[in-house]
């Protein structure tokens, strides 16, 4: 049974990276990353909406009005995690996109831990999240300085799309670490949210709800300024049906983890879904699944994958 679990935290994991895989292709149809996420984040609510339904969880929301108003704020992580992930993927590969998302889910959740902000029980720093940390930061190094050997042609190597200044290279690497930081935070509040209601799917609804308004009234902000071009919906007939799975994707990782901490703990959670990002990540990137370019795996590269599975094994058990 123990085993079964492990298994359904690294399959979660591996959804996360076939999720923004998916979501581009909601992308290349809709004509705007904001759009798109707008459309995978509403999928997601109406799924959960869809569970909470069925589990009964629908009546814990007349607690409502007794919840602290910024326990409601953890959706606000969702659409710049998905929009980035859209705006990632096809620029710097899904390895260092996930690569990058999970460095900043480590570093995020160590200042949750070590802080002991946000109802997180606080942990002194020792030894061994230490080494988790250095192994995370060699590891995502060695990633990313593949990555950017590839987009020089370097030997052994497949050219990627994006061929950017290195400078605009610095500001997708960025923006990949913020928006994996955010998601401990999300969690962490998301926490606080399902302590109010007692109903983690409802909690979980709720918060993929927040995400959809705040996604929506950036979508249209933007349109207002001129900013992004006006969401197309007659492609989406063309679009191949797995376009689709990224809100399934976004629905079932969610709801997996609210059952699996309870029962085999939010360290050993986390470390499997990283585990089951990583090798998604890495087998999307090999064989250009889901119409990506085919990125080749290098030495430095697998190294890298190997380091930042172990620094956060080390981090998330060492807590």
């Amino acid at each position: 049974m123990y085993i079964a679990l492990l298994a359904s935290a690294l399959l979660v994991g591996a959804l996360l990276a076939v999720q923004a895989s998916a979501n581009l292709q909601l992308n290349r149809a809709v004509g705007t990353p904001y759009g798109a996420s707008t459309l995978q984040l509403t999928v997601a609510a109406v799924l959960l909406a869809v569970l909470a339904a069925v589990v009964g969880g629908l009546g814990a929301l007349h607690a409502l009005p007794d919840v602290t108003w910024w326990h409601l704020l953890g959706g606000l992580a969702s659409p710049l995690y998905i929009t980035s992930g859209i705006l990632l993927f096809p620029r710097l590969g899904a390895l260092t996109a996930v690569g990058l998302f999970v460095t900043g889910q480590m570093f995020a959740s160590l200042a949750l831990d070590l802080g002991g902000i946000i109802g997180v029980k606080q942990v002194p720093l020792n030894l061994g999240i230490v080494l988790g940390a250095v192994a995370v930061l060699v590891g995502i190094t060695l990633i990313v300085r593949g990555q950017l050997a590839a987009q020089k042609g370097g030997p052994g190597t497949a050219v990627a799309a994006d061929t950017k200044p290195a400078v605009a290279q610095g500001g997708w690497i960025v923006l990949g670490i913020i928006a994996g930081g955010v998601l401990p935070f999300q969690g962490a509040i998301n926490a606080q949210l399902r302590a109010d209601l007692h109903a983690p799917i409802t909690a979980a609804m709720l918060s993929f709800i927040v995400a959809v308004v705040a996604i929506t009234i950036v979508l249209l902000v933007l349109r207002a300024t001129n900013r992004t071009p006006a969401p197309k919906f007659a492609p989406l007939k063309q679009m191949p049906w797995w376009g689709w799975l990224g809100g399934a994707c976004a629905a079932a990782y969610v709801t997996v983890t609210f059952l699996l901490i309870p029962v085999i703990g939010a360290a050993t959670t986390v470390a499997f879904t990283v585990t089951g990002q990583q090798v998604a990540s890495a087998v999307i990137d090999q064989n250009g699944f889901f119409r990506l370019p085919k990125r080749k795996l290098t030495g430095p590269r697998v190294g890298g994958v190997v380091l930042l599975v172990l620094g956060s094994f080390l981090v998330q058990l060492a807590r």
